[in-house]
């Protein structure tokens, strides 16, 4: 597919424009805000990278782009993406579709006025995550990565998951001036029924998905993909007169 590097290019250029654009609605925001706490634009900012969505949106923008200049640099080849990009996309791409899959099931139904606008959130939540779906799918010259690579996919939602818990109390809320701030509502156990009870309940069933999509992206990659062995068979005829 020589097109493929341009879609991967394309989309890497939709997400980047989808995060410059709700990260211009909450610095807006912030600096029309009437509140100390929420003129606050460092806290704001870190709010605004301590997303989930934000955060896997970017690890996508980075594999695509990177994807999609690997493919164009090495297009007179036919090899195997190497290691570390295939692994870039195994962790890019479980994350987004974790995030289109928990916005759709949890976070469709809350109001984003004053954080976000339609396009911008569903470009993030729907369109990045089809898009990193299609690239499992279909995307040439993948690598077969070994099943161990799960323990990299996993490694970054819980310290994720670790720092937003041990932030979110110390942190003042820019939109509801409460002093405790947390990006998504099943992690405030303030909301949530049970209090930390509910949210490990919530956290549970999330790294399960995380692991069942992980195991999903990895095993499509290991039917599509290529191992090196297979990308490159010593011939039988230079195995008889090789070196003994």
């Amino acid at each position: 597919m020589t097109w493929w590097p341009y879609v991967r290019l394309a989309a890497a250029a939709l997400g980047a424009a989808a995060i410059i654009r709700q990260a211009t609605i909450a610095i807006v925001n912030a600096l029309a805000a009437d509140s100390a706490w929420a003129r606050d634009l460092p806290t704001v900012m870190t709010n605004f990278f301590s997303y989930f969505t934000i955060l896997s949106n970017l690890s996508a923008v980075v594999a695509l782009m990177i994807g999609g200049i690997w493919m164009l640099a090495t297009r007179r080849r036919s090899d195997a993406e190497p290691a570390w990009l295939a692994t870039l996309f195994v962790c890019a791409s479980t994350y987004m579709i974790v995030t289109g899959i928990v916005y759709n099931v949890l976070l469709r139904h809350i109001p984003i006025a004053g954080i976000s606008d339609a396009w911008t959130n569903e470009t993030l939540h729907v369109v990045m995550p089809v898009i990193m779906l299609l690239d499992v799918l279909f995307a040439p010259r993948r690598r077969a990565l070994p099943w161990r690579s799960l323990w990299v996919v996993v490694a970054f939602p819980i310290v994720w998951a670790i720092y937003t818990l041990v932030r979110a109390e110390f942190i003042t809320s820019p939109r509801t001036g409460t002093p405790w701030w947390y990006p998504y509502p099943f992690l405030d156990p303030h909301q949530v029924p049970g209090g930390y009870l509910g949210v490990a309940g919530y956290v549970l069933a999330i790294a399960a998905v995380i692991v069942g999509i992980g195991a999903f992206v990895v095993g499509i990659g290991r039917r599509r993909g290529r191992t090196p062995e297979r990308i490159a068979p010593e011939p039988a005829a230079a195995q008889g007169h090789g070196i003994r």
